[in-house]
């Protein structure tokens, strides 16, 4: 039995989301992904206009006149989510937590697919595979992927996508569209950060070449800006580690947000230096604002190519 609250929560997800696809994204989902190639249609004469390199000579041959061949896309796809629920995505400063703000970028994402007759699927994990759902299509297929987004309660707490895309791999037997939706504060193992920096980057730069890879970076506020509060207590969502510090220090301040501004330049030199495409969602900003820019750029890019 779904608790009340959990399926009042769903059903708002459900209309809020929906009603942004239909109103939004309307398209917009269908123009920037590709399928998984093209398939033979037809032979037709040929008309003023068409690209030569489709004519089918034999065809003409035997004919006598000109005929090209016609293909459309095969536009059945599949999507895979990746939502991190570690202990880091259960935080916020405004409006929402990172991890319900992950189910609804999650869910929106997964109307978008099945509005196109596109398979979804999920994957949950924290420093460990939490949950599989083999992608479907389907209303009440993407009402169960927001209810486990929603409901679940993840056994680990730190952050493994390393993991998390090796696990892909492994239940994808052909190219698939992914969004990795996650904080990427993951923490380094004895070998130190640059060893995690590279390891993820191989990884990542592997999923990017047999896969459409996405990130989308969950991001709060605080976690860039120290506010000025006095003492405050300080603690690591996935180790537990508590720290006081004196917010009032200015030069603490200003090392905090200096630290936190490298982080995240060189999580963006990642995802330019292997060429994966990435989506800024904050907690203090509407996510749809974000998603429409990344299908706008996507858009000018395949209309480029």
């Amino acid at each position: 039995m779904i608790p009340k609250e959990l399926f009042q929560k769903v059903r708002r997800i459900e209309i809020t989301t929906s009603r942004l696809v239909t109103d939004v994204f309307a398209g917009q989902y269908h123009s920037v992904f590709k399928g998984r190639g093209i398939e033979f249609d037809e032979v037709r004469e040929y008309q003023i206009g068409d690209d030569i390199r489709t004519i089918d000579w034999n065809v003409t041959a035997r004919t006598g006149k000109p005929h090209v061949k016609k293909y459309v896309e095969e536009r059945e796809l599949t999507v895979m989510i990746l939502v991190d629920l570690s202990s880091s995505c259960r935080f916020a400063s405004v409006n929402m937590l990172k991890s319900q703000l992950a189910t609804e970028v999650a869910a929106t994402l997964a109307f978008s697919a099945i509005r196109n007759n596109d398979r979804v699927g999920l994957i949950v994990f924290t420093d460990r595979i939490e949950k599989f759902i083999p992608p479907r299509k389907g209303l009440q297929h993407v009402l169960r992927i927001i209810r486990e987004a929603l409901y679940y309660q993840p056994q680990g707490h730190t952050t493994d996508i390393v993991g998390a895309l090796g696990y892909l791999s492994k239940v994808t037997t052909r190219k698939t569209i992914a969004f990795l939706v996650s904080d990427f504060l993951e923490h380094a193992d004895s070998r130190g950060q640059n060893h995690a920096r590279e390891r993820l980057k191989k990884a990542l730069s592997i999923a990017n070449k047999r896969h459409d890879m996405i990130a989308v970076t969950l991001n709060d506020l605080r976690e860039s800006e120290m506010p000025d509060c006095g003492m405050i207590l300080l603690e690591d969502a996935e180790t537990g580690e508590r720290v006081y510090v004196d917010s009032s220090s200015r030069e603490l301040r200003v090392q905090y947000q200096t630290l936190n501004r490298e982080r995240l330049k060189k999580r963006g030199q990642l995802f330019n230096a292997i060429g994966m495409d990435h989506i800024d969602i904050h907690t203090s900003l509407p996510y749809a604002d974000a998603l429409v820019k990344f299908f706008l750029k996507r858009r000018r890019r395949r209309a480029r190519s």
